[in-house]
């Protein structure tokens, strides 16, 4: 009789190996290096926000138009406005911040309860801070209120919203990143409403906590990614089922925010052409609409940019990665 060739047993297939270290310490470098180039780009931005709007007679005279083009419907406006402003106290801060903290907990991400904290108090206190070290020259350009950049509601909203941002899993990214985006532009908008802020205030905040994004992403992508299973790495190496949907939400956010910062340039920049002649009505309403816009992209815009580096600081980690 003639024996049966024996039969090699089916080995199951071995996981896809993730990346390798040297893989992963060169994304983790590109990922700071960008996260320190947007610090600062928004740190310049801040200065140059200040040079322009608030160091010039010019800056003065374009923005003094917006905001007495805010009296405009301003009762009715100010019955919606009023109690977005209201929210935000000293209690609302901590709420927030608590829930975040608990979230990240939650998520058993140590180091990101630690990260947002820094996050919100860092970007506040450095509001707080460029108030006082910045000067407003009298120019002899509408009262003087002394400096008011950056807007300090505006970045309680945006610092808040930044946080819970940052604390959510992948799923919740793109939802939490669009709330995010309203509320902040939400805040900012009534704050200019109530006449308590000029546009330029309010963009420099979310710029202030912009830069404060930037470098929480970077520490967090300094972070060595902890050791992992086999099955962890081939899970991540299968790539993020959520992209789609946070790259979606991110080029709707970009397209918004250059929509609306293009026809804020363009009402400004008529303001601008006529800013040595006595604004009328319509003027100081095309300078308020400028006004609101940009508040509308500065918002749009930060967002857009804080869900990517969230997104890129993130992928480092496998095991975030596998458990969300």
């Amino acid at each position: 009789m003639h024996e049966r060739p024996s039969v090699p047993p089916v080995r199951a297939a071995a996981p896809a190996a993730g990346p390798a270290p040297s893989g992963r310490r060169r994304a983790r470098a590109v990922v700071v290096a960008w996260a320190v180039a947007v610090a600062l780009v928004s740190a310049l931005a801040v200065g140059g926000l200040w040079r322009l709007f608030v160091a010039t007679w010019a800056g003065q005279r374009v923005e003094d138009a917006a905001l007495d083009g805010a009296r405009f419907g301003q009762g009715r406006l100010w019955t919606v406005a009023e109690p977005v402003l209201d929210v935000v106290s000293v209690g609302f801060v901590a709420g927030v911040l608590l829930a975040a903290v608990l979230i990240a907990v939650v998520r058993r991400r140590w180091s990101l309860a630690v990260q947002v904290a820094v996050l919100v108090g860092g970007a506040n206190l450095t509001t707080q801070a460029v108030k006082r070290l910045l000067d407003r020259p009298d120019l002899g350009v509408g009262a003087d209120y002394g400096n008011t950049l950056p807007s300090g509601h505006t970045t309680v909203a945006a610092s808040v919203s930044a946080a819970l941002l940052l604390v959510v899993p992948p799923r919740a990214r793109p939802a939490a990143a669009v709330v995010g985006a309203g509320y902040t532009a939400a805040t900012g908008v009534s704050t200019l409403v109530g006449q308590w802020h000029r546009p330029s205030d309010v963009v420099a905040a979310a710029f202030v906590v912009l830069a404060w994004v930037a470098v929480v992403c970077g520490a967090m992508a300094l972070t060595p990614a902890p050791s992992t299973t086999t099955a962890a790495l081939a899970r991540v190496a299968g790539g993020d089922r959520w992209w789609r949907r946070t790259r979606a939400t991110i080029v709707a956010l970009l397209v918004a925010g250059v929509g609306t910062g293009a026809f804020a340039a363009m009402l400004l920049a008529r303001t601008w052409a006529v800013r040595g002649d006595v604004p009328t009505g319509r003027g100081e309403l095309a300078a308020y609409a400028g006004g609101v816009s940009a508040v509308v992209a500065a918002s749009c815009l930060a967002f857009a940019a804080m869900l990517v580096l969230r997104h890129a600081a993130g992928s480092r980690d496998e095991t975030a990665a596998a458990r969300a």
